[in-house]
């Protein structure tokens, strides 16, 4: 596991506002690096109770690789605002279209890094909960995309064992506490574990608790809700024709790994394991994962000129 602060956005990367029809959106957006050709650009998806700050350690192997890539926050979460308390905004359905706004929106973005050209290949890449949003939004409409990377997310609901029960508890004290003092109740139990979401050590302390009292109560009260009850919808991906990625570390408690294998085989996706990485590959082991994913980015687009060592594929 990687222990690098990754508070601050990388070199060259901005952050600022993504505005749209459907609201504002707090971005990373990382470009491709001077030296290489553009070949691609990516949008991703943080998880559950997580943040855009997760993807950081990934920015600059995938921009030496080629690719710009935007993190966001979601509605509600950390930097990006939602309603406090009603969850209606939160349902599934409104976070896909947020997703499909977004990526209208890089299109014609008047921004510092300018927008993402008609010919160039958009990816979306979603972590945890995340992926299960990217899901929604290509089951919505596929076309802004090229491909679709599922990175520690599962076919349905999380595993039934410790994962549903912090789950649970999360949501129970969200109804009596408020964000402060849930936050002071969680670390009273020790390290704060993220379920699903934020990379383990991205940041530290300041910033997690930063990211924590950010994000709407009602955002975690309705995606918690999701993540416990999420039907089984990999048919129905399955039909869309788009190029999908399924990666995960060696090990996961939230959906196992067979769990992912099995789902990897019925999307006819690329898999990809990554060795020493659990649910945070982007944190456990960033450069690996970086160069799995860009690996991915390549084939599809027909670029795949990469030599040397590769996580496991199958």
């Amino acid at each position: 596991m990687t222990t690098q602060p990754a508070a601050t956005p990388p070199p060259n990367a901005r952050a600022y506002p993504l505005h749209t029809p459907r609201g504002t959106f707090a971005v990373v957006d990382s470009p491709a690096a001077p030296d290489v050709k553009l070949r691609g650009v990516a949008l991703l998806l943080p998880g559950f109770t997580g943040s855009k700050e997760d993807f950081t350690l990934m920015h600059e192997p995938l921009a030496a690789r080629g690719y710009r890539t935007i993190a966001v926050d979601g509605r509600g979460q950390h930097e990006s605002d939602g309603p406090e308390h009603d969850e209606a905004p939160y349902a599934q359905a409104e976070l896909a279209q947020d997703v499909l706004a977004q990526a209208a929106a890089l299109r014609t973005l008047d921004g510092p890094e300018g927008p993402v050209a008609p010919d160039t290949p958009l990816h979306l890449l979603g972590h945890s909960l995340g992926g299960q949003i990217a899901r929604a939004a290509v089951l919505l409409d596929h076309s802004p995309f090229r491909s679709l990377t599922l990175m520690a997310s599962g076919p349905a609901q999380i595993s039934d064992s410790q994962q549903q029960q912090r789950v649970k508890l999360l949501r129970d004290a969200l109804a009596v506490m408020n964000m402060a003092e849930t936050w002071e109740a969680i670390l009273a139990m020790g390290p704060p574990e993220e379920v699903g979401g934020p990379a383990r050590g991205i940041g530290g302390p300041d910033l997690l608790r930063r990211r924590w009292l950010g994000t709407k109560p009602a955002q975690l009260l309705a995606t918690g809700r999701q993540l416990c009850t999420e039907p089984d919808r990999v048919d129905e991906l399955a039909a869309v024709p788009l190029p999908f990625h399924v990666l995960s570390g060696a090990a996961d408690d939230t959906w196992p790994v067979p769990v992912l294998d099995d789902m990897a085989v019925r999307l006819h996706a690329r898999r990809t394991v990554i060795p020493g990485a659990e649910h945070s590959p982007n944190a456990d082991q960033p450069l690996l994962t970086a160069e799995a994913i860009a690996d991915f980015w390549d084939s599809v687009t027909g670029t795949d000129d990469s030599d040397g060592p590769r996580p496991t594929d199958a």
